[in-house]
């Protein structure tokens, strides 16, 4: 019953935290250690349990993704947001295969974690001060260099406790992008991008996999859908009217009290 709890538990988490700015991966590192959780090898279910979390968005976006495929072959518009998506995630998608390891090995450490929280929640805090004027309002108006940029900047988040929404919207933001359009862009490009990871995870842990690893991931993966579904439209809503420095203090907050405890040793 503790291991269900506390998969349910991550899971939730995870549906919470995937498209804050607060780093979703960071969070379930954190409470892994705090709860003494071990699930599948190779740090599987924190990746895998993600892929739930982007499906919410798949459904919440789903006429919108749907006619801009559709429209693609007629609508520059339509043309420039898959464009954009697919430039954008390349990146990522290659960085990560040659850093798979090292970023597992070395950095999914709650050290790392809390150290990285602080310093992006004072990135947070400078940004919102210093951002642009926006000149680009919606993800169709995305040109090639610009996805190309975001799709850079997504790589920060390897660093687990950066946050990949995080990086992704405020280095939208940074360049020229409006709160709206940079949130929404950071949802669809979380849709390959943790897809191709999920695959890859799971293809390279293949033979250490078990039945009870493979319900952990199904329950995991379906509580963070379901608590997505009420977070993402949510979001949206909270950061047109109020930006991102609540978040910001919350980052530094959390980061800092996970320093005294590792440091005070009381965890």
């Amino acid at each position: 019953m503790d291991a269900l709890f506390d998969v349910l538990l991550l899971g939730f988490i995870e549906g919470l935290t995937e498209f804050l700015p607060v780093s979703s991966t960071g969070h379930l590192i954190l409470l892994e250690y705090l709860t003494g959780f071990e699930g599948p090898p190779g740090k599987v279910f924190e990746v895998a349990i993600q892929l739930g979390a982007i499906l919410a968005v798949v459904v919440l976006y789903f006429r919108r993704l749907l006619g801009e495929v559709v429209n693609a072959p007629r609508d520059p518009g339509a043309r420039r947001f898959i464009v954009a998506i697919v430039l954008a995630f390349l990146p990522a998608a290659v960085i990560g295969v040659f850093a798979h390891k090292y970023i597992k090995e070395v950095l999914f450490s709650p050290w790392v974690v809390s150290v990285a929280l602080i310093v992006g929640g004072i990135a947070i805090l400078v940004i919102e001060r210093m951002r642009p004027v926006p000149t680009v309002n919606r993800v169709e108006d995305f040109s090639p260099a610009l996805a190309i940029k975001i799709g850079f900047v997504q790589c920060l988040a390897m660093i687990p406790g950066t946050s990949r929404s995080g990086a992704t919207i405020l280095g939208a933001l940074l360049l020229g992008v409006e709160r709206k359009a940079a949130a929404e862009f950071s949802f669809f490009l979380a849709i390959p991008t943790m897809l191709g990871a999920t695959v890859y995870d799971v293809y390279k842990n293949r033979g250490t996999l078990s039945s009870d690893g493979g319900i952990m991931i199904a329950i995991g993966f379906a509580v963070a859908f379901v608590v997505a579904l009420v977070i993402v439209r949510a979001f949206v809503n909270f950061v047109s009217k109020h930006g991102f420095t609540p978040f910001a203090w919350y980052r530094i907050a959390l980061g800092s009290v996970m320093l005294l405890l590792l440091a005070t040793h009381v965890v």
